[in-house]
């Protein structure tokens, strides 16, 4: 799997709000780091979390800009990219992650590993 196009289906599901598509690229064995207040975050976080979001329609949009492919073989890819996400009351959040993907025993390549490395100031500010 390309890591750009993995990351397209990531924001591509999230903006059209496609709950079971967006789910089905995050593995069950999934952490999350780096999230302020958080040690971890699995799964169950992210899905409960995802079904709020896209229930209220809280994203108005995801976007991922640039690649650096840190490290990739046939069955696994560690990249990094700056998200951005715009709530629908304005706010922007910009992050620099590191994505680890992997391709599971179904063949599905899903999300392992999401190191948030860098929290960027906010841009709608004056």
């Amino acid at each position: 799997m390309n890591p750009q196009d993995f990351l397209n289906k990531m924001a591509e599901t999230a903006n059209n709000f496609n709950f079971e598509a967006h789910m089905n690229l995050i593995s069950k064995e999934v952490n999350v780091l780096g999230f302020p207040g958080f040690d971890v975050i699995t799964y169950d976080d992210w899905y409960n979390q995802c079904k709020k979001e896209f229930e209220d329609r809280v994203l108005k949009r995801v976007t991922y800009q640039g690649l650096y492919v840190v490290a990739e073989n046939d069955e696994r890819a560690m990249f990094q990219s700056v998200e951005t996400v715009e709530s629908s009351d304005g706010k922007m959040n910009l992050s620099v992650i590191e994505f680890t993907i992997q391709k599971e025993d179904d063949g599905q390549w899903r999300v392992v590993k999401e190191q948030i490395m860098e929290n960027v100031p906010d841009s709608d500010k004056d």
